[in-house]
């Protein structure tokens, strides 16, 4: 399936697809794929024969299937964070294809599969040729991690989606949320993609204009 220009894909789908070419000339093919009953997005980033799935969230068959087709060793599994939605399918998608299992140890005790390690700000997962660097930013959960592909692809998880940042719960978790979105992810170009862990894509430079809009009204 083509990417769309928006990045809606349908919860159940097929994966949608595209080629990004990295600043360095590396490229990567990104395939986003909707599943379970939130509608949750999974993302596939391939090189060289390698994978990073981000988000084994629901629906292993569909996963693996996606995998299968892509002709990829998926060698690592980030989880972005510890909410129910984005793990439901990690234990199998790891036995399956024996990736390494990854997130960060302060969601830890909310995910059921125990990481072969855990990482932090600042760290760089590899696949084939290319990596993304990964970015702490807690708020929607203390260990909630973005993760970036070259300068301009933003792998997001539940910090940030059109419209707003990620559900908080209290005055201080969202304090925290707004501030390490500001200080970590739109220090960023305005051209950087947003991927995010549910529905459409957007842009750091669509989104910009509204943050003191969401400063203002608290979520």
């Amino acid at each position: 399936m083509t990417y769309p220009e928006n990045g809606h894909v349908e919860s159940g789908g097929a994966a949608a697809q595209r080629t990004v070419t990295l600043e360095d000339g590396t490229e990567v093919v990104v395939r986003k794929q909707s599943v379970g009953p939130m509608d949750n997005n999974a993302y596939l980033l391939s090189s060289a024969g390698e994978g990073l799935l981000i988000d084994a969230a629901n629906d292993a068959e569909a996963l693996l299937a996606t995998i299968a087709d892509a002709g990829v060793t998926v060698t690592t599994i980030l989880t972005t964070h510890g909410h129910g939605d984005h793990w439901q399918a990690l234990e199998a998608v790891a036995s399956a294809t024996g990736a390494a299992v990854v997130h960060h140890a302060a969601d830890a005790e909310m995910i059921p599969v125990e990481a072969s390690r855990h990482v932090d700000d600042g760290d760089v997962l590899t696949f084939g040729e290319a990596s993304v660097r990964l970015i702490h930013n807690p708020g929607h959960t203390p260990g909630s991690t973005s993760a970036l592909l070259g300068d301009r692809h933003l792998f997001t998880g539940d910090t940030l989606f059109p419209g707003g940042i990620g559900r908080t719960t209290s005055p201080e978790e969202f304090d925290s949320a707004y501030r390490a979105v500001t200080e970590r992810l739109f220090i960023l170009d305005d051209e950087t993609w947003v991927y995010p862990g549910h529905g459409d894509d957007t842009t750091l430079g669509a989104e910009r204009p509204k943050l003191d809009e969401w400063r203002e009204r608290g979520w």
